[in-house]
């Protein structure tokens, strides 16, 4: 399972990778939402490898990046696979349920981030693309099981995201923050 493929300009160096690790087929890609910045190598990774599902929120937007990836996933005769709360995956040991999108309607596209919680064994990771609070709140205001050993801090650590209740409920051990190179993250200390 791949999550995102970075900005434009990664994919062949996420394809290479990736085959450098004696992978040839993904059995999912999730591309949280359609910013550039989460779907940039979409189109080398969907070119190069059988994929068996590729999830993404059902939104749309104006890139040509968007525009790219959508036509690289119709020539491969596949389509996308739009989330559904609840719904669960598996792959190998691991099991994957996706939380979010709680809405079919956000005014930001953030908001949209597909956000997976994935356990294998006893550890539990969550992944949150973008979603900033308003996505956060709706999944505590669900009463989903969120605690999870490692946390992909929300908007590449934006002060709009990764709430401190929303910090509380997940209580994880390690946060990971997802940044380009000489980047900070943008949140407000």
């Amino acid at each position: 399972m791949l999550i995102d493929t970075g900005d434009r300009g990664y994919g062949d160096g996420i394809v290479s990778y990736i085959k450098s690790q004696g992978i040839n087929k993904l059995d999912y890609l999730i591309l949280t939402h359609p910013h550039v910045d989460h779907i940039g190598g979409a189109v080398e990774v969907t070119n190069a490898f059988d994929i068996g599902k590729i999830i993404m929120p059902k939104v749309s937007h104006t890139s040509q990046t968007f525009k790219n990836v959508v036509l690289a996933v119709k020539n491969k005769g596949m389509k996308f696979t739009a989330p559904n709360l609840g719904d669960k995956y598996e792959l190998g040991n691991a099991n994957i349920t996706l939380l979010a999108p709680n809405n079919s309607s956000y005014d930001d596209l953030n908001n949209y981030s597909v956000i997976n919680k994935i356990s294998f064994g006893n550890t539990y990771f969550l992944f949150t693309g973008s979603a900033e609070s308003i996505s956060e709140n709706e999944i505590i205001n669900k009463g989903f099981d969120v605690k999870a050993d490692v946390l992909k801090v929300g908007h590449h650590g934006s002060d709009t995201s990764t709430t401190e209740s929303f910090l509380k409920a997940v209580n994880s051990k390690f946060a990971v923050i997802s940044v380009g190179t000489g980047a900070t993250p943008h949140r407000q200390c």
